[in-house]
Protein backbone atom coordinates (compact mmCIF):
# COMPACT_ATOMS: atom_id res chain seq x y z
CA UNK A 1 0.00 0.00 0.00
CA UNK A 2 1.31 3.47 -0.97
CA UNK A 3 -0.21 6.91 -0.31
CA UNK A 4 1.06 10.39 -1.25
CA UNK A 5 -0.67 13.61 -0.14
CA UNK A 6 0.22 17.31 -0.29
CA UNK A 7 -0.74 20.14 2.07
CA UNK A 8 0.55 23.72 1.77
CA UNK A 9 3.73 22.66 -0.02
CA UNK A 10 4.47 19.82 2.38
CA UNK A 11 4.31 16.19 1.33
CA UNK A 12 3.28 13.14 3.33
CA UNK A 13 3.75 9.56 2.20
CA UNK A 14 2.90 6.17 3.64
CA UNK A 15 3.79 2.65 2.57
CA UNK A 16 3.35 -0.70 4.28
CA UNK A 17 3.72 -4.44 3.77
CA UNK A 18 2.47 -7.48 5.63
CA UNK A 19 4.97 -8.84 8.14
CA UNK A 20 4.75 -12.05 10.14
CA UNK A 21 7.40 -11.18 12.74
CA UNK A 22 7.15 -8.40 15.30
CA UNK A 23 10.11 -5.98 15.12
CA UNK A 24 11.32 -3.62 17.83
CA UNK A 25 11.85 0.10 17.31
CA UNK A 26 15.59 -0.39 17.79
CA UNK A 27 15.66 -3.07 15.08
CA UNK A 28 13.73 -0.83 12.70
CA UNK A 29 16.22 1.99 13.32
CA UNK A 30 19.27 -0.18 12.78
CA UNK A 31 17.88 -2.06 9.77
CA UNK A 32 17.01 1.20 8.00
CA UNK A 33 20.60 2.44 8.26
CA UNK A 34 21.88 -0.96 7.08
CA UNK A 35 19.53 -1.03 4.09
CA UNK A 36 20.42 2.49 2.93
CA UNK A 37 24.09 1.56 2.95
CA UNK A 38 23.49 -1.79 1.25
CA UNK A 39 21.26 -0.49 -1.54
CA UNK A 40 23.63 2.36 -2.43
CA UNK A 41 26.85 0.34 -2.00
CA UNK A 42 27.71 2.69 0.90
CA UNK A 43 27.62 5.75 -1.38
CA UNK A 44 24.79 7.08 0.82
CA UNK A 45 24.71 6.18 4.51
CA UNK A 46 23.44 7.21 7.92
CA UNK A 47 25.98 9.02 10.09
CA UNK A 48 25.07 10.55 13.44
CA UNK A 49 21.39 11.00 12.50
CA UNK A 50 22.35 12.43 9.11
CA UNK A 51 21.80 10.95 5.66
CA UNK A 52 25.07 11.74 3.92
CA UNK A 53 26.57 11.49 0.45
CA UNK A 54 30.30 11.84 0.99
CA UNK A 55 30.76 15.25 2.70
CA UNK A 56 27.22 16.38 1.80
CA UNK A 57 24.36 16.15 4.28
CA UNK A 58 21.29 15.20 2.26
CA UNK A 59 18.94 15.14 5.25
CA UNK A 60 19.58 16.02 8.87
CA UNK A 61 17.44 14.37 11.52
CA UNK A 62 17.00 15.13 15.18
CA UNK A 63 17.45 12.55 17.91
CA UNK A 64 15.10 9.66 17.14
CA UNK A 65 12.39 8.58 19.53
CA UNK A 66 12.60 4.81 19.86
CA UNK A 67 9.72 2.88 21.38
CA UNK A 68 8.84 -0.80 21.71
CA UNK A 69 7.58 -1.06 18.13
CA UNK A 70 8.52 2.19 16.35
CA UNK A 71 11.23 4.75 15.64
CA UNK A 72 10.50 8.39 14.82
CA UNK A 73 12.99 10.93 13.45
CA UNK A 74 12.22 14.69 13.34
CA UNK A 75 13.53 16.31 10.12
CA UNK A 76 15.73 19.33 10.85
CA UNK A 77 17.24 20.23 7.45
CA UNK A 78 19.78 19.18 4.85
CA UNK A 79 20.34 19.83 1.15
CA UNK A 80 17.12 18.08 0.12
CA UNK A 81 14.90 19.84 2.67
CA UNK A 82 13.39 23.23 1.93
CA UNK A 83 12.77 23.90 5.63
CA UNK A 84 12.89 22.17 8.96
CA UNK A 85 9.80 20.24 9.97
CA UNK A 86 8.15 16.93 9.34
CA UNK A 87 8.90 13.44 10.59
CA UNK A 88 10.11 10.09 9.26
CA UNK A 89 8.55 7.17 11.16
CA UNK A 90 8.87 3.39 11.00
CA UNK A 91 6.38 1.29 12.91
CA UNK A 92 5.69 -2.43 13.22
CA UNK A 93 2.11 -3.16 14.23
CA UNK A 94 0.32 -6.49 14.35
CA UNK A 95 0.86 -8.14 10.99
CA UNK A 96 2.25 -5.07 9.18
CA UNK A 97 5.22 -2.73 9.06
CA UNK A 98 4.71 0.86 7.90
CA UNK A 99 7.02 3.69 6.83
CA UNK A 100 5.54 7.18 6.86
CA UNK A 101 6.87 10.61 5.97
CA UNK A 102 4.76 13.45 7.40
CA UNK A 103 4.88 17.18 6.72
CA UNK A 104 8.15 17.21 4.75
CA UNK A 105 8.91 20.32 2.67
CA UNK A 106 11.22 19.46 -0.26
CA UNK A 107 13.69 22.00 -1.57
CA UNK A 108 12.91 21.14 -5.19
CA UNK A 109 9.80 22.59 -6.87
CA UNK A 110 6.88 20.19 -6.59
CA UNK A 111 6.83 19.04 -10.28
CA UNK A 112 10.58 18.35 -10.24
CA UNK A 113 10.43 16.70 -6.83
CA UNK A 114 7.53 14.47 -7.90
CA UNK A 115 9.52 13.16 -10.88
CA UNK A 116 12.86 12.74 -9.12
CA UNK A 117 13.36 12.70 -5.36
CA UNK A 118 9.87 11.35 -4.59
CA UNK A 119 10.34 8.41 -6.98
CA UNK A 120 13.69 7.52 -5.41
CA UNK A 121 12.24 7.86 -1.90
CA UNK A 122 9.31 5.58 -2.71
CA UNK A 123 11.54 2.98 -4.37
CA UNK A 124 13.99 2.87 -1.46
CA UNK A 125 11.13 2.73 1.04
CA UNK A 126 9.48 -0.16 -0.80
CA UNK A 127 12.73 -2.12 -1.06
CA UNK A 128 13.43 -1.51 2.62
CA UNK A 129 9.99 -2.80 3.64
CA UNK A 130 10.20 -5.80 1.32
CA UNK A 131 13.63 -6.70 2.70
CA UNK A 132 12.19 -6.60 6.20
CA UNK A 133 9.41 -8.89 5.03
CA UNK A 134 11.85 -11.29 3.34
CA UNK A 135 11.01 -14.14 0.98
CA UNK A 136 9.13 -16.29 3.49
CA UNK A 137 6.40 -17.21 3.18
CA UNK A 138 7.01 -17.45 -0.56
CA UNK A 139 4.53 -15.59 -2.78
CA UNK A 140 3.99 -18.74 -4.87
CA UNK A 141 5.74 -21.71 -6.45
CA UNK A 142 9.00 -20.50 -8.04
CA UNK A 143 9.13 -20.93 -11.82
CA UNK A 144 11.66 -23.50 -13.00
CA UNK A 145 14.88 -22.12 -14.46
CA UNK A 146 14.42 -23.81 -17.88
CA UNK A 147 10.94 -22.28 -18.17
CA UNK A 148 12.33 -18.85 -17.31
CA UNK A 149 14.88 -19.17 -20.11
CA UNK A 150 12.18 -20.28 -22.55
CA UNK A 151 10.03 -17.29 -21.60
CA UNK A 152 13.03 -14.99 -22.11
CA UNK A 153 13.58 -16.47 -25.58
CA UNK A 154 9.95 -15.78 -26.50
CA UNK A 155 10.28 -12.19 -25.31
CA UNK A 156 13.55 -11.67 -27.20
CA UNK A 157 11.96 -12.91 -30.43
CA UNK A 158 8.91 -10.72 -29.87
CA UNK A 159 11.00 -7.58 -29.24
CA UNK A 160 13.07 -8.23 -32.39
CA UNK A 161 9.84 -8.61 -34.36
CA UNK A 162 8.52 -5.31 -32.98
CA UNK A 163 11.78 -3.59 -33.89
CA UNK A 164 11.65 -4.98 -37.43
CA UNK A 165 8.08 -3.70 -37.83
CA UNK A 166 9.14 -0.15 -36.90
CA UNK A 167 11.72 0.07 -39.67
CA UNK A 168 15.40 -0.65 -40.00
CA UNK A 169 16.76 -2.59 -37.08
CA UNK A 170 19.11 -0.50 -34.99
CA UNK A 171 20.63 -1.32 -31.61
CA UNK A 172 19.28 1.76 -29.81
CA UNK A 173 15.75 1.20 -31.12
CA UNK A 174 15.90 -2.46 -30.14
CA UNK A 175 17.09 -1.63 -26.62
CA UNK A 176 14.42 1.07 -26.19
CA UNK A 177 11.60 -1.23 -27.31
CA UNK A 178 12.90 -4.08 -25.16
CA UNK A 179 13.14 -1.86 -22.07
CA UNK A 180 9.71 -0.29 -22.51
CA UNK A 181 8.11 -3.66 -23.24
CA UNK A 182 9.45 -5.34 -20.09
CA UNK A 183 8.90 -2.43 -17.69
CA UNK A 184 5.31 -1.85 -18.84
CA UNK A 185 4.41 -5.55 -18.86
CA UNK A 186 5.91 -6.24 -15.42
CA UNK A 187 4.31 -3.14 -13.88
CA UNK A 188 0.80 -3.53 -15.31
CA UNK A 189 0.24 -7.24 -15.85
CA UNK A 190 3.11 -8.87 -13.99
CA UNK A 191 3.96 -10.90 -17.08
CA UNK A 192 5.33 -10.53 -20.58
CA UNK A 193 4.25 -12.54 -23.62
CA UNK A 194 6.84 -15.15 -22.65
CA UNK A 195 5.37 -15.28 -19.16
CA UNK A 196 1.90 -15.72 -20.61
CA UNK A 197 3.03 -18.59 -22.84
CA UNK A 198 4.98 -20.33 -20.07
CA UNK A 199 2.38 -19.46 -17.42
CA UNK A 200 4.62 -17.48 -15.10
CA UNK A 201 4.61 -13.97 -13.69
CA UNK A 202 6.83 -11.56 -11.80
CA UNK A 203 5.72 -10.35 -8.35
CA UNK A 204 7.30 -8.65 -5.37
CA UNK A 205 8.36 -11.00 -2.58
CA UNK A 206 5.12 -10.23 -0.74
CA UNK A 207 3.06 -11.23 -3.78
CA UNK A 208 2.11 -7.68 -4.77
CA UNK A 209 2.47 -6.10 -8.20
CA UNK A 210 5.76 -4.39 -9.06
CA UNK A 211 5.92 -0.61 -9.11
CA UNK A 212 7.23 1.15 -12.21
CA UNK A 213 10.49 2.06 -10.47
CA UNK A 214 10.90 -1.48 -9.15
CA UNK A 215 10.41 -2.91 -12.65
CA UNK A 216 12.97 -0.47 -14.06
CA UNK A 217 15.49 -1.39 -11.36
CA UNK A 218 14.97 -5.10 -12.07
CA UNK A 219 15.62 -4.54 -15.77
CA UNK A 220 18.73 -2.41 -15.21
CA UNK A 221 20.29 -5.05 -12.96
CA UNK A 222 19.29 -7.97 -15.22
CA UNK A 223 22.63 -8.08 -17.13
CA UNK A 224 24.42 -8.84 -13.84
CA UNK A 225 22.37 -12.01 -13.59
CA UNK A 226 23.56 -13.10 -17.02
CA UNK A 227 27.16 -12.55 -15.95
CA UNK A 228 26.89 -14.24 -12.54
CA UNK A 229 24.30 -16.84 -13.62
CA UNK A 230 22.34 -16.07 -10.45
CA UNK A 231 19.13 -14.13 -9.85
CA UNK A 232 20.90 -10.94 -8.78
CA UNK A 233 18.17 -8.78 -10.32
CA UNK A 234 15.48 -10.52 -8.27
CA UNK A 235 17.51 -10.23 -5.07
CA UNK A 236 18.12 -6.50 -5.51
CA UNK A 237 14.61 -5.62 -6.71
CA UNK A 238 12.98 -7.91 -4.10
CA UNK A 239 11.07 -9.83 -6.77
CA UNK A 240 10.26 -13.43 -7.58
CA UNK A 241 9.13 -15.28 -10.70
CA UNK A 242 6.32 -17.66 -9.81
CA UNK A 243 4.48 -20.32 -11.78
CA UNK A 244 0.73 -20.23 -12.39
CA UNK A 245 0.62 -23.96 -13.12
Amino acid sequence: MRVVTWNAGRVSTAASVALADQLSGARLRDSYAETISSLTLSVIRMRDNELVLGPLTLLRFGTPTVTRDAVDWPIEGGLLAGAAGGRWRLQASTGRVEASLTGYRPRLPRPVYALTHLQVHQLFTRLYLLRLRGGEPAPGVPAAAPDRWRAAAVDAAFCLTLTHMTGRRRLRRTLAITAAYHVVCWSIWGRTLGGLVLRQRVVAVDGSRLTLAQSLLRLVVLPLSWITRTSVHDNIACTEVISDQ
